[in-house]
């Protein structure tokens, strides 16, 4: 009935692991209908969805596609994640295929909204458009109230669809106050995963500083570059940025686990992730180690920026590199998914990705439902760019690396403000792709 290619996905994370079908997988067929893609969930959720104890009870004759049986499936408690997704659109978003502004908007303290985010693709970068940007009307319209509300329908109806084509009007004001207005037209464009690079030259010596967004293909070559840099470098210690990474490919969190830990205690085939599934497939489980690379920093410690943002592949480098180096976050509470899927490709129409698996470090160490809490809660400081040495997170970092200890006085009490990302919301996950 379904064509399909298995493979594991964590959130936040993506391997792609292919396979033939199995004997008791559904039979292939040339053409899929919503009815036999549904048919074919209920089959996979009750042999492959981690919780498939704890599931609804349903008929799955009451829903009339995959996505609606997906949603009535999920144990609601512990499962945020678990989603279908129509082909084509996954394929392209995992390959760094974007289509819109490229943008992700925040709010800061005093209710104005800016852009926390940019990736260099953008019509709006190549413009001059940086983080920090006050962004004062898109078509006439101030966003800052919509985005406070959380009322996506209004902010879709000023923004319109991520299709190619579409032109709004933005009036932004400089960080110098200088206000300026720039026509961007949505466009499709490869996005930069790592967003940012380069070293601070501290009094502990040589750090790098690292941004970085997504775990996708094209980040492969991104922090190959980026590590080359820092080895050449002589680069001690690291501030990694995970604020806004969502996850992705679970080879690609390998590596630059690899990369910062290599060389040292992690570099003799260590273990970096153990993925576990429900009692009917233990057969599938499966262990991640850390890869050989002649970039390895084998650094003892690293700082993190995280926020609420930050999952699923972001979480297993955190907790992955726990048991080896020093790791101490800065920011806000990451997301909390401890978790993976498979996936499988149904019909060339449909991508369905079930939570099948858990996953912990070389220690057994898991279970971050509640998210991983920051050594020290900073407010993301929209205002500034990520290289800013006074953006709060990084200057915290910076603090930290140099003395030891944490600030206490002359800093600002900890805010969460809303942001608002073109990305789908089915990127907060972890996937894997046979990359190994």
């Amino acid at each position: 009935m379904v064509a399909m290619k298995r493979m594991l996905l964590i959130p936040a994370l993506v391997l792609l692991l292919f396979s033939s079908c199995r004997k008791d997988d559904p039979s292939p067929a040339t053409e899929i209908t919503p009815e036999q893609a549904r048919d074919s969930l209920y089959y996979l959720m009750n042999g492959w969805y981690y919780w498939y104890k704890e599931m609804p009870a349903v008929n799955k004759s009451d829903y009339a596609n995959p996505y609606s049986l997906m949603a009535a499936m999920t144990y609601k408690p512990l499962d945020r994640w678990s989603f279908v997704a129509d082909y084509d659109e996954f394929n392209a978003q995992m390959q760094g295929t974007f289509v819109g502004h490229g943008i992700r908007i925040g709010i800061d303290e005093s209710g104005k909204a800016r852009i926390s985010m940019i990736y260099s693709g953008s019509d709006l970068y190549k413009a001059g458009v940086r983080r920090g940007w006050i962004i004062k009307t898109v078509n006439n319209t101030d966003l800052a109230p919509i985005i406070i509300s959380g009322n996506s329908a209004a902010y879709s109806s000023v923004i319109g669809p991520a299709k190619q084509g579409i032109t709004n009007i933005f009036v932004f004001v400089k960080p110098g106050g200088q206000e300026v207005t720039i026509a961007s037209t949505k466009s499709m464009f490869t996005v930069n995963s790592v967003l940012h690079y380069d070293t601070l030259h501290l009094s502990t010596g040589v750090t790098g500083h690292l941004v970085f967004e997504s775990f996708i293909e094209p980040s492969t070559v991104e922090l190959m570059t980026a590590f080359s840099f820092f080895k050449t470098n002589g680069v001690q210690d690291l501030i990694l940025d995970l604020r806004y990474n969502s996850g992705g490919y679970l080879s690609v969190a390998q590596e630059l686990a690899s990369y910062i830990a290599g060389n040292g205690p992690a570099s003799a085939q260590a273990v970096f992730a153990k993925l576990t599934y429900n009692d009917r497939r233990q057969a599938a489980n499966n262990t991640y180690k850390f890869r050989n690379t002649s970039l390895g920093l084998n650094l003892t410690r690293l700082a993190v920026i995280t926020s609420r943002e930050t999952a699923s592949a972001s979480e297993a480098v955190i907790n992955g590199l726990k048991p080896f180096v020093d790791v101490l976050t800065i920011g806000d509470t990451t997301t909390g998914k401890p978790t993976g899927m498979n996936g499988w490709d149904v019909g060339k129409k449909y991508w369905f990705w079930p939570v099948t698996f858990k996953i912990v470090n070389n220690n057994n160490e898991g279970d971050y439902f509640d998210g991983i809490y920051p050594s020290k809660e900073v407010t993301d400081d929209i205002t500034r760019d990520f290289n800013d040495r006074n953006e709060l997170c990084l200057r915290e970092a910076i603090n930290f690396l140099t003395t030891g200890t944490f600030s206490v006085k002359g800093f600002r009490e900890f805010s969460r403000h809303p942001q608002f990302s073109e990305k789908p919301a089915w990127m907060n996950n972890a996937f894997v792709n046979g990359k190994q």
